[in-house]
């Protein structure tokens, strides 16, 4: 592994340790979901655009450009929303652990963009992951909602990071970080709008809601996001994501020593979660092998 490669695994794993905080702090936030990511996008979007200035960094583009990132952030906005709903419906052990799931979605979905052949490598660690899910599905059914909506966060990710890949590969990694926050804050603001206009966040929230929100939005997005999206410049869409899967590790067991009770889920659960984790283990030696 060449010096570079190892800072941006090292740089990609604390970040995922940041990342598996988030989860901790959708449930302790008392909001909805809807209502949590447009706050997470705005405090992530103004944290970031003050660093900008501050550094100087370039914020014009192309009006193409900027669609294509505002086009992201929608999608990295929809993920969150799932995430979070997921999170409310049930519970962060089952949303964490079916999240894991993206490395399947990406498997197929990066090939399609680099028009690639797939690679069946992947394609096997993906029914892996299947077994896994399928493990939970069985023991864990009462949380059938909240392992949908994971499901459906963990598609979205795997198209937006593949998406990102590409993109980055050509802009600074702050400045997409930007435009992507703020496409999902206007996408949400616009829904909102549309919807219902008398659900839009007024910012009368509680003290320890605008805590949470401040280190969601400043510490879990701005400066992890921005973090995920550079390291992408040496590593792969699907070499992120995969690593992406040791964040159910940590959230996981940080959500079991601060809610305890709740967060204590079956011998089938964790067997299932243990077989997706698995993947971060075998993926790379499979790979290696083969080379």
């Amino acid at each position: 592994m060449r010096p570079n490669n190892l800072f941006q695994h090292v740089k990609l794993h604390a970040v995922i340790f940041i990342l598996g905080f988030t989860a901790i702090l959708g449930k302790l936030i008392s909001i909805d979901a809807i209502s949590l990511v447009w706050y997470r996008t705005l405090i992530a979007a103004l944290a970031i655009w003050i660093y900008l200035v501050l550094n100087r960094s370039p914020l014009v583009f192309s009006p193409k450009i900027i669609g294509q990132m505002i086009f992201n952030g929608l999608l990295i906005a929809f993920h969150w929303i799932c995430f979070f709903h997921a999170i409310k419906v049930s519970n962060v052990a089952v949303t964490l652990g079916c999240l894991a799931s993206t490395a399947l979605f990406t498997s197929f979905l990066e090939p399609l963009v680099k028009r690639r052949r797939i690679s069946w490598i992947e394609v096997g660690i993906g029914l892996i992951i299947i077994l896994g899910l399928y493990i939970i599905f069985q023991f864990e059914l009462r949380y059938w909602k909240g392992i949908l909506f994971a499901l459906g966060a963990a598609f979205l990710a795997g198209i937006f990071t593949v998406i990102n890949e590409q993109l980055i590969k050509r802009y600074n990694a702050m400045s997409l970080s930007f435009y992507e926050m703020i496409g999902g804050w206007l996408g949400i603001s616009l829904f909102l709008v549309i919807t219902d206009p008398g659900s839009f966040p007024d910012f009368s929230l509680s003290l320890p809601d605008w805590v949470y929100l401040l280190v969601l939005g400043i510490i879990c997005t701005a400066f992890a996001f921005m973090i995920s999206i550079d390291v992408m410049k040496d590593l792969s869409a699907y070499t992120v994501v995969l690593a992406f899967n040791l964040e159910p590790v940590y959230g996981i067991i940080m959500a079991y020593l601060i809610f305890q009770d709740s967060e204590r889920m079956t011998t089938g659960f964790y067997l299932g979660t243990l077989i997706i984790l698995a993947s971060v283990i075998v993926y790379p030696m499979l790979k290696r092998i083969r080379r």
